[in-house]
């Protein structure tokens, strides 16, 4: 599994960063930066930043769909 954003989408709203400060950051005046793609032990802490997204910019991405 993996995080992407849509950078068009993102507002730098920062709701990301708060619930999963070890995956995202937002500078000030900035967009979204992703500090790692793979959301590991922090997966329901990237779930919670993909739901609040204000402008949903992020997304979960399956890598190995289960058939």
């Amino acid at each position: 599994m993996r995080v992407e954003v849509d950078l068009d989408l993102c507002q730098g709203h920062a709701v990301c960063q708060d619930e999963a400060g070890a995956v995202f950051t937002v500078p000030k005046h900035g967009k979204v930066e992703i500090l790692r793609a793979d959301p590991g032990a922090d997966l329901e802490a990237v779930r919670a930043a993909v739901r609040y997204c204000p402008t949903q910019a992020l997304s979960l991405i399956e890598d190995n769909p289960k058939p």
